[in-house]
C-alpha cells in the first residue's frame, strides 16, 4: 500500500485523485496540500477522504512526520521543480504534471535531484495511455506502413477569454508560456515518442490573435526537419472552435492517424495514384491496428496504473523525467524560434540563454499585458482534457 500525497488541488488534480481512487487496495491519499486551503478541503469533502491531513505548504507537509511515498506535483508550472525537488530531496517518489518544468534548467536539476535521493520521478504525458494513440504507435513501429517522412501534429483547443483572468494563467512568469507549453505539451510529447528522436532545426511563428488579457501566445505554428531527413508540422492553438485534435503520420508506403484512419497509394505508370487505393495493404493495417486489444485503463488513471506497478516493481515508469525533459526542449527550440523569428538548431545547451527560465522571460513578447487576475473561476471545474475519439 502506497501512500500518496497531491500538492495543488486545482482543476488537474480531480483526473489524479479520481485515478488514484481507482486503486484503493494499491495506495491511499493520505495529504491533499494547496495554498488555497479551503480547495484541499473541498477534495477532500468531494471525494470522501476522510483520511487525508490538509496543508496549505509543501514544506509543512513535508516536514511533519507524515508518512508519504509518493507526491502528484499538480500545481501551476512555475512552482513544479521546486516542489519536486523539495519531495524527492525528502525521499518520495514523484509524479509531476505538465509541463515537466518551464525550462531546461529545473527539468535538469529535477533529474539530478532524482539521481542523487534514489527515488523515481514520473511525468504526465496521458495521453500515451489513449487506445487511438497507443494503438498508432504499435501500428507505426509494425513496419507496416513504412518509415516516418512527415508528421502533422494538431493540437487545436479553444479558450474563452476569461480563460486568462485565472491569476496564474497568462503570464511568463507564472504559466511559463500559452498553448505551446501548456497544451500541446501533450501532442509534442506524442510526437517525440513517435518519431523516438528530436529534430535539429525548428522554424516557429507566435501570434495572440483572441485574448488580450495575456501576454503570451495563444497560436503557434512550428515546423521541424529530423537528422533522417524526415519533417513535421504542429499547431499549438486554444483558439480553434471544435478542439479537432490529432496526428496524421505520413509513411513511405501509408497514412496512418489519430483519431484512426489509414490510407495507401499505389502508383500508375505516370505517377498518378491507382483508382481505390492499396486496398490490401490497406486492410492489412487495419487488421492489425482493430486487432491490439484496449489498454485495461486509459489517460491518467492508465498512467497512474504505470507508475504505481513500477514502484511496486522496483521499475522506471514508462514516462520518466528524460521523456519529460525532451518535450521541453522541443518546446524550448519552438518559443526560440518563434521569439527570434529564424530557424533554430537542437539540442539546447547549458550555456543557452533560453536554457533558463530567466533567459525565455528576457526575450518572451508580451503580446499584451496581463488585465485581471482572479483566484478562482465560477466555472472552472467544467474542463475539457483532450478530443480523442475513436472509430
Amino acid at each position: 500500500m502506497l501512500d500518496v500525497a497531491v500538492v495543488g488541488t486545482g482543476n488537474i488534480s480531480n483526473a489524479h485523485i479520481q485515478g488514484l481512487l481507482t486503486f484503493p487496495e494499491r495506495c491511499r491519499i493520505v495529504a491533499l496540500c494547496d495554498i488555497f486551503p479551503e480547495k484541499a478541503k473541498a477534495a477532500k469533502k468531494r471525494y470522501h477522504l476522510s483520511d487525508a491531513v490538509v496543508f496549505d505548504d509543501h514544506e509543512k507537509m513535508l516536514a511533519s512526520g507524515l508518512h508519504i511515498d509518493l507526491v502528484h506535483v499538480c500545481t501551476p508550472p512555475s512552482c513544479h521543480a521546486e516542489i519536486a525537488i523539495h519531495s524527492m530531496e525528502a525521499g518520495k517518489h514523484v509524479l509531476v504534471e505538465k509541463p515537466m518544468a518551464p525550462s531546461l534548467k529545473e527539468c535538469d536539476e529535477m533529474l539530478e535531484a532524482e539521481k542523487r535521493s534514489g527515488v523515481v520521478m514520473g511525468c504526465i504525458a496521458q495521453n500515451r495511455f489513449r487506445n487511438s494513440i497507443y494503438k498508432l504507435k504499435k501500428t507505426l513501429d509494425s513496419g507496416l506502413a513504412g518509415k516516418l517522412r512527415c508528421a502533422h501534429i494538431n493540437s487545436l483547443w479553444w479558450r474563452g477569454h476569461c480563460y486568462y483572468d485565472l491569476w496564474w494563467r497568462g503570464t511568463w512568469e507564472k504559466e511559463g508560456g500559452g498553448p505551446t507549453l501548456n497544451h500541446a505539451v501533450h501532442h509534442i510529447d506524442m510526437i517525440n515518442w513517435m518519431q523516438g528522436q528530436l529534430p535539429v532545426e525548428v522554424t516557429a511563428m507566435l501570434a495572440n490573435v483572441m485574448h488580450d488579457n495575456s501576454e503570451v501566445e495563444d497560436l503557434s505554428f512550428a515546423a521541424l526537419r529530423y537528422g533522417d531527413g524526415s519533417v513535421g508540422e504542429v499547431t499549438s492553438s486554444v483558439v480553434h472552435h471544435g478542439e479537432e485534435q490529432g496526428i496524421v503520420l505520413q509513411c513511405e508506403n501509408a497514412k496512418i492517424a489519430a483519431p484512426w484512419s489509414c490510407v495507401a497509394e499505389v502508383t500508375q505508370p505516370n505517377g498518378f495514384p491507382v483508382e481505390g487505393h492499396n486496398q490490401e495493404l490497406m486492410e492489412q493495417l487495419n487488421a492489425y491496428y482493430q486487432g491490439l486489444e484496449d489498454l485495461a485503463y486509459e489517460g491518467h488513471t492508465g498512467e497512474i496504473d504505470n507508475v504505481l506497478t513500477a514502484l511496486e516493481q522496483g521499475k522506471r515508469p514508462m514516462i520518466t523525467g528524460a521523456d519529460g525533459r525532451k518535450t521541453v526542449e522541443l518546446i524550448t527550440a519552438i518559443y526560440k524560434a518563434g521569439f527570434e523569428k529564424r530557424t533554430v538548431t537542437l539540442p539546447i545547451q547549458p550555456e543557452d540563454e533560453y536554457y533558463t527560465v530567466e533567459g525565455i522571460q528576457k526575450y518572451a513578447p508580451h503580446f499584451y499585458e496581463k488585465s485581471v487576475s482572479m483566484e478562482n473561476l465560477v466555472s472552472d471545474k467544467d474542463i475539457t482534457v483532450g478530443n480523442y475519439a475513436t472509430v
